[in-house]
């Protein structure tokens, strides 16, 4: 193989890839020159661009609605259910569960979760605890004997893994 990088030869071996590459195609124009692929691509943006223009990026067409997409009536009917007092608080899976105990099928959970997240009601449906913020104590003692704290410090030893612990009482 000749050498694709470096000095003169290699640049005009890329140039006539380059050169070669519309007529016969690129991997074609490669290999009848003995060109590797990897170089003439790595080396391609410090060629130019390529000969032909890139197309314009079209717009997004306008999906069309899925044949089995429910109603709008049917939506409502759905989100009225998710919405009934005994399923308030019970997630969509939950609901789905009940109802189809009950013989009553709607749609499937991932409906129900798309269209609650349509409503913008697809957060937690349970209520949650929210606890306070900590406050460390603060201890005030305004005369001795008052307030009483314990450390125990870890010393090393003698020897190696021994410790000695000092317990002592502040005041």
């Amino acid at each position: 193989m000749a050498p694709a990088e470096g000095g003169p030869r290699g640049e005009a071996l890329m140039d006539a890839v380059t050169h070669l590459a519309p007529t016969v195609g690129i991997v074609t124009a490669c290999d009848c020159l003995g060109a590797a692929r990897a170089s003439f691509y790595r080396q391609r943006p410090l060629l130019g661009p390529p000969e032909a223009p890139a197309p314009e990026p079209a717009l997004p067409a306008q999906r069309p609605t899925p044949a089995l997409s429910l109603s709008p009536e049917e939506r409502a009917s759905v989100l009225a259910v998710l919405h009934e007092e005994r399923f308030q608080d019970r997630s969509p899976a939950a609901i789905q569960a009940t109802l189809l105990d009950q013989g009553q099928y709607l749609c499937s959970t991932r409906t129900m979760y798309r269209i609650l997240e349509q409503e913008g009601e697809s957060r937690e449906r349970r209520d949650q605890l929210v606890h306070p913020a900590y406050q460390k104590p603060e201890l005030l003692a305004t005369a001795p004997n008052q307030l009483w704290s314990w450390d125990i410090t870890k010393l090393l030893g003698p020897a190696k893994w021994t410790y000695f612990y000092r317990l002592s009482a502040r005041i």
